[in-house]
């Protein structure tokens, strides 16, 4: 690997502490970057007023944001700063609209890295107007990196710009996920049971939530469900109406250094998505990692290509409640079949989704680009 140090600016949405799996995601990418190169962020600031703070000797710039606009904050600077940043390698995460226009209005010099998250599925008008800015800066790309050879093969946005694709895949840093807290644990498992279906995500239509507390009519167990957002009081509701205050607790946000318990307490871990929105589902890596068994659906995305059919968990089609109550009854229901599948995700995990390896790969990546006049 290149020993020069290099200047790279990461510009994202948003950066921990707010929460969510892109964010984490940054902030593990940044953390194993920093060690050989210098790195620095920009991201937009939940308030009107700009921040700067370090994050393990890393400079967070968190824009103040102007206004909200289809779930999309506008920056001030964001121009002015992606334009002066002296950097050898921007790397822009995508889908993130008011940062992409950004960067083409500056026109930098540095090479241009692109992370593709996600498409823009849902918002379809947004999807069609921004969509020859999104365009112009793949374009501009010395590479773009998608976290799964599923989403590859199946984003219409992708597919003009294949020549210049790598598959790249989320890793999470293993040992966030090693310790065990006997007593936490414990404590779970004596509030809620012994049979613990958990699922972690953002409150939000595409998670597929409502379905899987729909499938907890046939599930001998307590599901747990961490988050927050905008579908709480909804959910809550569903609960209430299909009676299944028993069997169904919604947990507000659970801290990262507080989540281990509830992997470690649970026997099976549910990503119920029902949209190609859910690009990846990081949170199956965390259950992974855990020894935990997962059950997922079998989306067009990365999903059921981070948890296996038949060797880390089950997979089921998405929406319907009936196949995923079946699904995780067959797993708590078979202590065998669980240990099996729990430590063949944490060698998967081990193996292929480390943030050691995450980073490797990205260091090479970076490599090559920089070789090239």
């Amino acid at each position: 690997m290149s020993t020069r140090r290099l200047r790279i600016l990461h510009v994202g949405k948003f950066y921990p502490p707010h929460m969510g799996g892109m964010e984490t995601y940054l902030q593990v990418v940044c953390r194993g970057l920093q060690h050989h190169h210098d790195v620095e962020v920009l991201v937009a600031s939940d308030t009107p007023h700009d921040d700067i703070s370090q994050d393990e000797g890393i400079k967070v710039v968190r824009a103040g944001t102007r206004f909200t606009l289809a779930s999309t904050s506008f920056c001030r600077g964001m121009i002015r700063r992606i334009r002066e940043s002296n950097a050898d390698i921007i790397h822009l995460h995508m889908p993130n609209p008011s940062a992409t226009l950004a960067y083409l209005i500056a026109r930098p010099t540095a090479k241009l890295v692109i992370t593709y998250h996600s498409d823009i599925v849902r918002q379809k008008i947004l999807g069609r107007a921004i969509a020859p800015v999104l365009d112009a800066a793949l374009k501009r790309a010395a590479a773009i990196i998608t976290t799964s050879p599923q989403y590859l093969a199946t984003s219409p946005t992708l597919q003009p710009h294949l020549d210049r694709c790598q598959v790249l895949p989320y890793g999470i840093p293993i040992e966030s996920f090693s310790r065990v807290n006997a007593e936490g644990i414990s404590a779970i498992r004596e509030r809620f049971g012994s049979r613990i279906v958990l699922s972690v995500g953002r409150l939000i239509y595409y998670k597929g939530f409502d379905v899987l507390i729909r499938a907890m009519k046939d599930v001998e167990g307590h599901l747990l469900i961490v988050g927050d957002g905008p579908m709480g009081a909804e959910l809550q509701q569903l609960i209430t109406g299909q009676g299944l205050q028993n069997r169904v607790t919604l947990l507000a946000e659970v801290q990262n250094d507080e989540i281990v318990d509830y992997y470690r307490a649970s026997d099976v871990f549910a990503l119920a998505s029902i949209a190609r929105s859910e690009a990846f589902g990081i949170v199956q890596l965390e259950a992974m990692a855990c020894g935990v068994p997962v059950v997922n659906t079998a989306l067009d995305s990365g999903v059921p290509y981070v948890s296996l059919d038949g060797q880390t968990g089950l997979t089921v089609p998405p929406g319907d409640a009936a196949a995923l109550a079946g699904a995780l009854d067959r797993l708590l229901n078979d202590d065998d079949l669980r240990a099996k599948y729990g430590q063949a995700g944490r060698e998967r995990v081990n193996t292929e989704f480390t943030s050691e390896v995450m980073t490797r790969r990205m260091l090479e990546l970076y490599d090559e680009i920089t070789a090239l006049n």
